[in-house]
């Protein structure tokens, strides 16, 4: 049997990356006797034919996002690999307790994937959008969490999820990078230098790159890419950032496409031994009320190219570009 590893996906890219997801799953359940997939509704249309296949491991409970993550449970203890999937802010926040507990406190492992990220949809309004999945995710030990930024970069991240031991959170997004960054899904987590500088390292996050490097363009700093954030590459946020001195601290820009500020704790241990300053930036506390555009909810949050670009002059000292 081929392993999950071995698997080499075929040459055409899927469009977005909830389809590459239901690709890659309907493969594992087809190598695989070991893997299942939960459902609660959401994409249910892509498994349509990997229900008829395999019946007894492509279950969907309905619109029942708690009862979802518990049968997800149920599965792992019976030996099984689950993956549950639906939009973040029901299979993370609304199932938080099952997560906990039917995870957590039973030693079970599943692979939790989510659609939506923080305001993908914007038109459903505050119930569809969840920037604080990762943090809450944060609270509970032993969760691998992965951030693609390109549908390409997905199957690899689901494979190694699946393969895996623990548990872990494929967080995909309507939004994405012009280019795939194989680099940085080939291992189990690594910040892939996509731009060297002599300044500051900028951590990009999953689809924040393509952002990143509109903001930084001229500007003398060290880009870094990272579709996996826990583990956190701390060796490589050592090694980039620089030495850091008295006189010279170093400086670390984190750029994440959820919650400002979550991995900040994790650059402030990997240089707790040195000088060093860190700018999270994500999405702010503030609820946006007005439904409009992920664009426009990324001008609020200054996520877009020029809010990027403001805050990391600030930051560096530049003044106003």
């Amino acid at each position: 049997m081929t392993t999950h590893l071995e698997h080499v996906e075929p040459a055409v890219s899927p469009a977005d990356m909830r389809t590459a997801f239901a690709q890659t799953a309907e493969r594992l359940l087809d190598e695989d006797p070991l893997t299942a997939v939960v459902l609660a509704d959401i994409s249910a249309d892509l498994f349509t034919e990997a229900a008829r296949r395999h019946p007894g491991r492509t279950l969907n409970v309905g619109i029942r996002e708690p009862l979802m993550v518990s049968v997800a449970g149920g599965l792992s203890l019976s030996g099984l690999r689950p993956i549950a999937h639906s939009y973040a802010p029901f299979l993370v926040e609304r199932s938080f307790e099952q997560i906990k507990l039917d995870l957590g406190h039973q030693d079970a492992r599943a692979v939790l994937v989510s659609v939506g990220a923080s305001y993908d949809w914007t038109q459903g309004g505050r119930t569809h959008q969840s920037p604080g999945d990762v943090a809450l995710l944060d609270t509970l030990p032993g969760f691998a969490v992965h951030v693609p930024g390109h549908p390409d970069e997905v199957p690899a991240l689901l494979r190694r999820a699946v393969a895996g031991d623990g548990s872990a959170y494929i967080r995909l997004s309507n939004r994405s990078n012009a280019a795939a960054r194989p680099a940085a899904v080939t291992g189990a987590g690594m910040i892939d230098v996509v731009r060297r500088g002599g300044g500051a390292l900028v951590i990009a996050v999953g689809p924040m790159l393509d952002s990143v490097l509109a903001a930084t363009a001229g500007l003398d700093v060290t880009v870094g890419y990272a579709a996996t954030v826990r583990p956190l590459d701390l060796a490589a946020v050592r090694e980039l950032s620089g030495p850091g001195t008295p006189g010279n601290a170093a400086d670390v820009v984190l750029v994440e496409p959820y919650l400002a500020g979550t991995s900040a704790r994790l650059v402030d241990e990997a240089l707790a031994d040195r000088p060093h300053r860190t700018l999270a930036l994500g999405v702010g506390r503030t609820e946006v009320r007005r439904y409009g555009t992920p664009e426009e909810h990324d001008v609020v949050h200054e996520l877009d190219p020029a809010g990027l670009r403001r805050s990391v002059d600030g930051f560096l000292g530049r003044g106003a570009s």
